[in-house]
């Protein structure tokens, strides 16, 4: 074997990907076809629960260094989601995805993990023990297993002949990184009275200190072919068609249309093959959810495909990254899908659409209303199917920020190793067995009895005997 996996395609999931298997000690290949990083923002914004897991391997706190990423409200439909909603310990934040891969490559590269650029991948094949990628140079690389981060256009998803059903794309929308004068408020979703509407977000500051903004545009008559460059004067003539004089273009850096295309690939698994973000899952770009859930398909394999290469894989354990994420990226294409449908996407201005918003509006002002779709939108809300669910209303989901005296469990996570909390030091003996994949944390662990896996979900809590637990998800004892 030349490696024991290789990722196509450097962007987020990709990155996410490598470094997740970096710290589980496992030889990688991370190779994309550009030959230099894009410097195109796409996404903007980074969720609560992607904040967390970039925290769990000290990687948060470097990245917002980089630069001013300011906390902002999120929003379902463009009806906002205020900050006092949103109960989660990291609020919702302006990272641009240039930044985020910016950060991970510099951050790889000093741990000797460097992107192989001018990679494109023509071929492959899979046997029982492994995976050939084939390359347009004529070079081949042998790998254990191979994840596809390579994009909507993924090419291992065409080589796979992979199903990718859904809906395909019925119009665009213009999106630009601009900056602008006169915009007053962080977040804006702004419609008038004929169904054009506008989109205004953070993305942070350019090399001189200067605000950016990301500018969506849509509305009747905006829904171009993608191929139809977008132009300053489109960018303006939309800017006064919703603003009038008080909003104006400064600078245009960048634009592209974007489509409502929504599919989910049938298998996240092909055997010694896995896909993962926009290669196994496509949608409208709405509340930063795309990115965010591919670095989260990421960091869901990771430690997976690395007990699978330390040869401590519980049998089936490879298979729960489809059976925990591809529910997970269907729930995102729906929500994605009511969004559109609320914010009247396409500017029809129908009767029965405004009055279903007018009254998800009023909802949305409820607490509970609050709280449960800024869960949604955050990936907090994501509950695993487990053993144990049944039983604890902790088990599948993301563990709580807990303080438990020395260090908080966050902390704990940084090793990529399993933690067992065992406050009553009950478990000593049974932990030893695995001591070489699991932590455990003894007394002064302020909290309930509960095991948590590297990716930072509980996967046992509150019963009287964590073996089964181990096994299940830890493999055989040493």
């Amino acid at each position: 074997m030349d490696t024991d996996v290789l990722i196509v395609g450097a962007g987020p999931t990709g990155m996410t990907l490598a470094n997740e298997l970096l710290t589980a000690g496992v030889s990688t290949v991370l190779a994309d076809k550009l030959s230099q990083r894009s410097d195109l923002s796409r996404a903007g914004g980074v969720q609560s629960r992607t904040l967390e897991a970039l925290d769990q391997r000290g990687l948060l706190e470097p990245l917002l260094a980089t630069g001013e990423h300011p906390a902002i409200n999120g929003h379902f439909a463009g009806i906002p989601l205020p900050h006092d909603a949103n109960r989660h310990r990291l609020p919702w934040r302006s990272v641009p995805q240039v930044v985020i891969e910016e950060f991970f490559e510099q951050h790889l590269a000093a741990h000797g993990l460097h992107v192989r650029r001018d990679h494109e991948l023509v071929g492959l094949a899979q046997d029982d023990d492994g995976v050939t990628a084939a390359f347009a140079d004529g070079a081949t690389l042998r790998s254990r297993y191979l994840v596809a981060a390579d994009g909507a256009h993924s090419v291992v998803r065409s080589l796979l002949r992979a199903g990718f059903p859904g809906q395909p794309g019925t119009l665009t929308i213009a999106a630009a990184d601009v900056r602008l004068g006169g915009v007053d408020a962080p977040t804006s979703h702004t419609w008038n009275a004929d169904g054009h509407w506008a989109a205004v977000f953070p993305l942070g500051t350019d090399p001189q200190g200067r605000q950016l903004h990301r500018l969506v545009l849509g509305g009747p008559g905006r829904s171009l072919p993608r191929e139809i460059p977008v132009t300053e004067d489109e960018i303006r003539q939309g800017l006064s068609t919703v603003f009038g004089t008080r909003v104006h273009l400064l600078e245009l850096r960048y634009a592209r249309r974007i489509t409502n295309a929504s599919r989910q690939v049938e298998q996240y698994r092909h055997g010694r093959v896995f896909l993962a973000g926009d290669a196994a899952h496509v949608h409208l770009p709405l509340g930063a959810q795309g990115m965010n859930t591919g670095m989260q398909d990421a960091l869901n394999l990771g430690w997976k495909l690395g007990a699978a290469v330390h040869g401590w894989a519980p049998e089936n354990l490879l298979d729960t990254y489809h059976a925990e994420r591809h529910p997970a990226g269907a729930a995102v294409l729906r929500n994605v899908r009511a969004q559109s449908l609320l914010m009247d996407w396409a500017g029809t201005r129908d009767a029965e659409v405004l009055a279903a918003r007018e009254i998800f509006t009023d909802m949305a002002q409820l607490p509970d209303a609050q709280r449960h779709l800024a869960d949604l939108m955050s990936g907090m809300a994501i509950r695993y199917p487990m053993h144990g669910t049944e039983a604890h209303s902790l088990v599948g989901r993301p563990v709580p920020d807990l303080d438990l005296g020395p260090a908080r469990v966050h902390e704990l996570l940084r090793s990529g190793h399993g933690i067992l909390l065992d406050p009553a030091d009950t478990f000593a003996g049974v932990a030893g067995r695995w001591s070489d994949r699991v932590d455990r944390v003894g007394q002064g662990a302020r909290t309930e009895p509960m095991l948590i896996r590297p990716d930072g979900y509980v996967c046992w809590a509150g019963a009287a005997d964590p073996e089964p637990a181990l096994n299940r998800w830890f493999g055989e004892p040493r």
